[in-house]
């Protein structure tokens, strides 16, 4: 294998490995609420303004389908609703009710603590490299992915 398909495969195992690690987190911060990770990401890419499903399954790296069901969830559960969209008739702009966003801010001390931990453990300067890394990463992979 030449070197180049091994950093790809070490990479791509990497995210996959970090992506868990991160839902397993998220999953834990969320739990007390009487939330998933799911659903606090989606009501997460709404909290600064409403989005369409698609808007927020681009936004979140998700499948439109996903991001339906979960969105239709949080709509029966009371922490989010659905507003006409100016732009498009048919997709529905997903915003936060109060009760969502109240559940959101449930969450912030114990994310915040998290935060806190982390960037004590790698330290802020790392941290930001780390960040710049994946974004380098991502915007890389989306340059690629759009050609055919």
């Amino acid at each position: 294998m030449s070197e180049s398909a091994e950093l790809l495969s070490g990479l791509a195992l990497g995210a996959f490995r970090l992506n868990g690690q991160f839902l397993h987190v998220a999953e834990g911060l969320a739990r007390p609420v009487g939330m998933t990770a799911a659903w606090w990401q989606v009501l997460g890419a709404v909290l600064r303004e409403p989005l369409p499903v698609a808007g927020i399954a681009r936004a979140m790296g998700m499948t439109r389908q996903g991001v339906q069901r979960i969105a239709d969830l949080l709509v029966e559960r009371g922490l989010a609703e659905y507003r006409p969209n100016p732009a498009h008739r048919r997709a529905k702009l997903l915003q936060p009710t109060d009760a969502g966003r109240a559940a959101i801010a449930e969450i912030v001390p114990a994310h915040q603590a998290f935060a806190d931990r982390l960037v004590d453990e790698l330290g802020v300067e790392t941290a930001r490299d780390c960040l710049q890394a994946l974004q380098r990463l991502s915007a890389a992979l989306d340059g690629l992915t759009d050609q055919p």
